[in-house]
């Protein structure tokens, strides 16, 4: 199961990465696009591999692969306009709990995946736990008492709805056609073309004046050092998450990869546990029989989609 141990880290990685990306949309790139435009770029980072692993897939897998990157990129635009404009807490959790869902039809759908009924279980707990998540009163939310700390906080809008289920349904495409071009390409080589594409369609970002001051802005010498520093380490950050994400989907199951994205959400509550034991004046945590409750039901509910997955 080692595609299981591989998904249950990216998630723990992509957890942290998801709160900077709020602090990061909010205070230094005020702009979706510009933000999706420099993760996208820094994506070509992993060219520098090329000689050891990129690898000619032929013209139909190359459009395949650049086709794919692009879907990505609208997915992480998406996403990034969605939490300028709602709440974190809940677009985060929103955008985690629909995308297995979307993944889940059109998997059985259109490539007629097939699950055991042991599967079928875990699949079900998983999502269970997650909306179980989403569901928790906003004011008790981890996530929102996080943001509410940095001043981020704001009402959700229904433009940020949307945006969120559009990305989730960018990104449940977007793994499930990766995972179809994994299928005849070394997992390196594919990526890389991967990665390409999504740079590619960012590139027309730039077109946007206001976008592309936006990005000259944010790398300019009078841009506060610690801002640069804190956008590359999360993009860096990110991208090991991501990476890792992908190479889960290369070795087992498009569904089972995103449904196990409650595991993201069950750390999140698990640390918010821990810190309010620790450091109760940090996050204002206050007790309640009932939130314990809703909590831990949570965290059993994905525990025990993992057991059934695992097992």
């Amino acid at each position: 199961m080692l595609w299981l141990m591989v998904a249950v880290i990216a998630y723990l990685i992509l957890a942290i990465v998801n709160l900077l990306d709020k602090f990061l949309v909010e205070t230094v790139l005020k702009n979706g696009r510009a933000y999706a435009f420099i993760a996208c770029s820094l994506g070509l980072l992993v060219f520098i591999a090329a000689p050891w692993f990129l690898s000619w897939p032929g013209w139909p897998l190359l459009a395949w692969n650049l086709i794919n990157g692009a879907i990505f990129a609208v997915a992480l635009w998406l996403l990034y306009e969605a939490l300028r404009r709602g709440e974190a807490s809940r677009i985060l959790v929103l955008v985690g709990g629909l995308t297995p869902v979307f993944s889940l039809f059109f998997s059985v759908v259109f490539f007629k995946e097939r699950f055991s009924l042991s599967q079928w279980a875990g699949i079900s707990a998983l999502l269970v736990g997650v909306f179980m998540i989403a569901f928790l009163p906003a004011t008790r939310s981890y996530l929102a008492r996080v943001f509410n700390k940095l001043r981020l906080t704001q009402e959700f809008k229904e433009d940020g709805l949307w945006l969120a289920v559009f990305s989730a349904l960018a990104y449940s495409l977007y793994f499930l056609s990766t995972k179809q071009a994994y299928i005849g390409q070394p997992f390196v080589s594919a990526f890389m073309w991967n990665r390409l594409g999504a740079a590619l369609f960012v590139l027309l970002f730039l077109f946007n004046e206001d976008d592309r001051r936006t990005i000259v802005n944010t790398f300019h010498k009078s841009s506060p050092k610690k801002n640069k520093i804190l956008v590359i380490f999360n993009q860096a950050f990110g991208s090991l998450g991501f990476v890792m994400q992908n190479y889960a989907i290369f070795l087992g199951s498009v569904v089972l990869v995103n449904a196990l994205q409650g595991v993201q959400y069950a750390f999140l509550l698990i640390i918010s546990a821990i810190l309010a034991l620790m450091a109760p004046r940090l996050l204002k945590e206050t007790f309640s029989w009932r939130i314990l409750i809703h909590k831990s039901a949570a965290v059993a509910a994905i525990a025990i989609g993992l057991y059934f997955i695992a097992f």
